[in-house]
């Protein structure tokens, strides 16, 4: 990184000059930038932790339950991709609908490990527990806990644990347990389990193989008789993992391995584990390995591994567990068996502890390319680097199958992936691990045939990408909220321009994912359609979609989709153009296969030229869509907490009767799109819709601030980046013990990178307009552009570049002014004019919509009354209601 210019660390600063008003726990894990530690134990908020603490490697990821299970949330192991399909049920149903839901598969759990000190279960609820605390190491990438427990029979107890998934062998995980009888020896059991959760004591039914409610896999109780809260999972009534091959010997107990296929997708899955026993004691002595029992008791959808024997006082016990897990859609569980079985093979090649110097050393080089530093007010640094990590622990491993919104850290969502990943994740990957970006993609291109499919079926030319799905397939169940979104494809497309941009990564194009733009560029010709206008003029209108704002549904001309599917129409004239150049023979073979022809390319174009981007002289703004400055306007302020958010408390033909939005809509136009909008309309824009914002999402906080931060509301731009950086960390959205929200994690790097440096990428070129928080000293982080490494420091006075790795110059913009950062050259300062406009603190989110001091002109007339809904009317929100 650039040396700081005083030579010295940061400083600690100053809170912000602020109060910030969003009611969450406030919670404190310790002052280390790198560690998150929780003392003592909560039964309140044990769910909560373990989404917080969860580990995983974007294959695999278990969350942070205890190694006893208790106190417990939800127990949860998930392997990416792994999921079971159920028919869904239409009240009504119609031509086109959604016909099969995914659900996310709560894969056997290998985390579970208990201990008995003479015939006395340690049990966290019940247990004399004399002190605890657990810690998140998010540079070595482990969990561990330490325990202090005092037996019935008075004897001191600390056991000591510690686990991982592995980021350099992403079927692996290893979990490590020390046990210590502090004050006499004492009769010492540890029995460390395989168990399938997801179907604990439950047997097959002959059932529809349909969902029950909605709820947590494995945690079928609470779905019964609960409000649907559309953001968890479906639950199943029937059994989900059907038993297969296991291997299990009584003359080996260190090893075992328990295999299932799921039931209605077909998809099998195998978990093995190999077990490292150390009594502490030396041979020749009593209590040496010798006197230890070991044995393996397997039973229906379980195997357990028991060790008992006598622990010498202040001599501890060590169970190290290595767990391994494999999954396929067409492998059969014997082969699966097979594959745990090399794996583990494998593992016990090196000593245990070069698992854990792996696991830094992969951390080490992803913290190099990706850190952001600051020099601000205590607890910030923790909470960003905890942000990246799970952005880290989504998409490292992920190898092709796509990032879900919740990652692998809860069941949130049915483990669906959305348009987040490519909005809101792939800059991040992008700019600091390019070839987790282009994995990230590669999801999406394997998913071509699915969408061309999805496309004909809706009768569209090219393909339409479903909006939530983990095979594929089109899993939305209403249509309105969930498939009317076309703007998945313009979102697709968008981040593998971006990619292909920062990594000039023309091969990927050339190797199939050229076919991307192209049948995306394809299916928005075929949508839309000319009309001539009052004014004389022909424009291209996109009717019948829903934009990012799930408040607003099914609508013409939505400003968003018209402005994504403008770029991706360019965009795939613009590749098809430069293949046919640089690459002639890969782009004559392209055009023969998908039948593409000149003229089409052209139609392309001009339907981008003539595109209809909604805009209100009356208003001075852009309408959201064709029809939404004729809506009522619906009174935030004046609508109680206890009704937000919104979709858990009204019909959706309630919401969409009124201007209220969701998340920030036309906002998020003008990030993506920036240099398609002047200042003053961004400026005028964002003051109208933010007061119109429910926040009901935490997709829409980031997009928020980074551009307050850009038209001048800095103080605003602060509260709504402070928001998003403690939305899973306090539970502010209350839905945290659901799973990480992967998305705003990604957001928090881009308020930071693109709201406070003012990063800019718009053109596939680098620009920046800083906007540095008034409290903070400094800013620094590197970026990947086009095989160099770009160290960019940011302070009050100056912006500084310099190249760390890499032989190619990276040209770049200052507020306007070009400038070419060259190799080899040191460090580049920039001086800087202050931290762009002040516009003071926004009226708008508590007073509604205000002119501003010294204007006049028409605005809509508040609302005096919002819709209530009765007490006795039971609250249900729609199943794709979204993030």
């Amino acid at each position: 990184m650039i040396p700081f210019a005083s030579g010295a660390p940061f400083a600690d600063r100053a809170d912000p000059p602020f109060e910030n008003p969003v009611e969450g726990l406030h919670r404190d894990f310790g002052d280390d930038p790198w560690r998150l530690t929780i003392p003592g134990l909560d039964p309140e908020t044990a769910a909560i932790d373990e989404t917080l603490f969860a580990l995983g490697n974007g294959y695999l990821g278990m969350r942070g339950n205890h190694e006893e299970g208790l106190p417990l949330g939800s127990h949860g192991t998930f392997v990416n991709g792994v999921h079971e399909t159920w028919q869904i049920q239409h009240a009504e149903s119609a031509y086109g609908f959604a016909e099969q839901g995914q659900t996310i598969v709560n894969v056997p759990d290998a985390k579970t490990i208990r201990i008995y000190v003479d015939d006395e279960r340690l049990n966290l609820e019940t247990s004399e527990i004399l002190e605890v605390h657990r810690t998140l190491d998010l540079r070595a990438g482990t969990l561990s806990r330490t325990l202090l427990w005092l037996t019935p029979t008075g004897k001191r107890v600390r056991v000591e644990s510690r686990r991982m998934v592995s980021f350099a062998s992403r079927h692996l995980a290893t979990l490590e347990m020390r046990v210590t009888v502090l004050d006499a020896d004492a009769d010492l059991t540890i029995s460390s389990l395989l168990i399938n959760r997801q179907d604990l004591g439950r047997v097959r039914s002959e059932q529809p193989g349909a969902p029950k409610g909605i709820g947590r896999p494995g945690d079928p109780a609470r779905a019964v008789d609960e409000p649907v809260d559309p953001r968890q999972a479906e639950v199943f009534e029937e059994r989900v993992l059907d038993r297969g091959p296991v291997l299990a010997d009584p003359e080996r107990p260190d090893r075992s391995v328990l295999s299932f296929r799921v039931h209605h997708s077909g998809m099998a899955v195998a978990v093995g584990a190999d077990h490292d026993f150390d009594s502490g004691a030396r041979a020749g002595e009593d209590g040496a390995d010798d006197d230890w029992s070991c044995r393996v008791e397997v039973a229906p959808d379980r195997i357990r591994h028991i060790f008992q024997g006598t622990a010498q006082a202040g001599r501890p016990v060590r169970l190290t567990k290595t767990a391994v897990y494999h999954s396929s859609r067409t492998a059969t569980c014997d082969e699966l068996i097979d594959r745990c079985v090399q794996s583990l093979h494998r593992a016990a090649v090196d000593p245990l502890e070069q698992r854990w110097i792996e696991q830094r050393d992969f951390l080490d080089a992803f913290w190099e390319r990706s850190d952001v530093r600051v020099d601000a007010e205590p607890g910030v640094q923790q909470a960003i680097r905890w942000n990246l990590f799970q952005l880290a622990q989504a998409a490292a491993r992920a190898d092709g199958r796509g990032i879900a919104a919740k990652g692998l850290t809860g069941s949130g969502y049915s483990g669906h992936s959305f348009w987040d990943s490519e909005i809101y994740a792939l800059p991040f990957l992008t700019y600091t691990s390019p070839l987790w970006a282009r994995n990230a993609l590669r999801f999406r291109l394997r998913m071509l045939p699915h969408a061309r499919s999805r496309a004909a079926q809706l009768n569209e030319d090219g393909a339409l990408f479903p909006w939530r799905t983990i095979n594929g397939e089109e899993a939305s169940a209403y249509y309105a909220a969930g498939t009317a979104q076309y703007h998945i494809d313009a979102d697709i497309t968008y981040a593998l321009a971006r990619y292909v941009a920062a990594s000039g990564d023309l091969e990927f194009m050339v190797s199939g994912a050229s076919e991307i733009p192209i049948e995306t560029a394809r299916m928005w010709r075929s949508l839309g359609f000319w009309r001539s206008d009052p004014d004389g003029s022909r424009r291209f209108h996109i009717h019948g979609v829903t934009g990012p704002d799930e408040y607003t549904t099914v609508v013409n001309d939505n400003l968003f989709t018209n402005v994504m599917a403008r770029f991706n129409l360019r965009y795939g004239a613009e590749v098809a153009r430069r293949l046919a150049g640089e690459a002639p023979a890969e782009y004559r073979a392209l055009a023969e296969r998908l039948g593409l022809r000149a003229e089409e390319i052209e139609a392309w174009e001009a339907a981008a030229d003539g595109m209809a981007v909604p805009f209100s002289a009356e208003f001075g703004v852009h309408p959201q869509d064709a029809h939404f400055l004729e809506r009522e306007v619906w009174d935030l302020a004046a609508t109680p907490p206890e009704q937000k958010p919104l979709l858990l408390h009204f019909h959706p033909l309630v919401i969409y009767r009124f201007q209220v939005l969701k998340q920030a809509d036309v906002v998020l136009a003008m990030l993506l799109a920036s240099g398609d909008f002047s200042a003053a309309e961004k400026r005028a824009n964002f003051e109208y819709y933010d007061a119109l914002t429910t926040g009901d999402s935490t997709l829409s906080a980031v997009v928020q601030s980074v551009i307050a931060a850009e038209v001048g509301y800095r103080e605003l731009a602060y509260r709504y980046f402070d928001h998003a950086l403690r939305v899973d960390l306090d539970d502010l959205h209350r839905n945290a013990e659901d799973g990480v929200h992967v998305a705003s994690a990604g957001g928090v790097w881009l308020a930071l990178v693109q709201g406070f440096a003012g990063m800019r990428d718009a053109g596939r070129e680098l620009s920046f307009d800083p906007r540095l928080p008034d409290h903070w000293g400094g800013m620094e982080f590197v970026l990947a552009w086009r095989g160099s490494s770009l160290a960019v420091r940011l302070d009050v006075d100056a912006i500084r570049f310099e190249i760390l790795r890499g032989t190619r110059p990276v040209p770049l913009r200052v507020r306007g002014a070009e400038m070419l950062i060259e190799p080899g050259a040191g460090e580049t300062r920039v001086p800087l004019d202050g931290q762009g406009p002040d516009l003071g603190a926004f009226r708008g989110l508590s007073a509604g919509i205000l002119p501003r001091e010294g204007e006049s002109g028409v605005i809509p007339t508040l609302t005096t009354e919002i819709p209530v809904i009765g007490t006795d009317i039971p609250t249900r929100g729609s199943r794709d209601e979204h993030q």
